[in-house]
């Protein structure tokens, strides 16, 4: 009968090394992966166009203008539309009202009417 003998120093040191070499493989896994990641986020940022110059907050349904702002107003509401300056000018002209916080009309130079 073959007695088994305890692990030496040296053989437990290995096992270590093995299982601490495998842990920083799944690191580097890891790193790649969030190193993946942010690249794709930075890829998204630099491909997404650049905001409207004016938008026009559409009533629920998207059917009727509610107000005309300025690019980048954060009261714009859930349901902005970016338009062109002319089309800003036209939805005053008709009477859709400029936004209190970012004041279109004044920035389009527009004078009632």
């Amino acid at each position: 009968m073959t007695e088994s003998r305890p692990p030496t120093c040296l053989k437990r040191l290995r096992i270590v090394r093995g299982f601490l070499q495998h842990q920083i493989a799944q690191v580097d896994d890891w790193i790649a992966e969030e190193e993946r990641k942010a690249a794709e986020r930075r890829r998204g940022i630099e491909a997404r166009p650049p905001a409207p110059d004016w938008l026009v907050e559409l009533s629920p349904g998207g059917r009727h203008p509610v107000q005309v702002h300025a690019g980048g107003c954060p009261p714009a509401g859930k349901r902005p539309r970016g338009v062109n300056r002319e089309e800003a000018l036209r939805r005053l002209a008709e009477g859709v009202p400029a936004c209190g916080h970012c004041r279109p009309d004044t920035e389009l130079g527009f004078l009632n009417g």
